[in-house]
Parts: C-alpha cells; sequence; structure tokens
C-alpha cells in the first residue's frame, strides 16, 4: 500500500488522537504545509484547504514525543 505524501488535518487528527481544533493550532505557523485558501467574500465565509507534508507531520510529532 502507497503512503500518502500528504495528509489532511482530520488524517492527522486520526493518528495522533488530537482534536482537529488543535492539530489546526500546532501546525498553522509550520514551514512546509500547504494551504490553499479563498478570501472570504460579501456573504461567503472563508475556505481554507491545509495538506500537511509526511516530513512535516514526522518533524512536528518528533519534537511532540517524551524523550
Amino acid at each position: 500500500m502507497l503512503e500518502k505524501p500528504t495528509l489532511t488535518v482530520a488524517d492527522v487528527a486520526m493518528l495522533t488522537g488530537f482534536s482537529i481544533r488543535t492539530i489546526t493550532r500546532l501546525f498553522q505557523s509550520e514551514p512546509g504545509i500547504i494551504t490553499i485558501a479563498r478570501p472570504s467574500k460579501m456573504n461567503k465565509r472563508r475556505y481554507r484547504s491545509v495538506r500537511i507534508p509526511r516530513v512535516v507531520y514526522e518533524r512536528v510529532i518528533g519534537r511532540l514525543r517524551v524523550k
């Protein structure tokens, strides 16, 4: 089975057991994430799609592990 090169916020939340909100906060300022956004317009909310490359995921999770 091939691994996905990028993960969604929901994928990372499922893998780690953290909430989607926590994952969003953890990764929002990380270099290397891919964000596709539509700016908000009148009467329409802002839309943002975030993809987390596997290497960025491993880097952040490695920092969180207890040594």
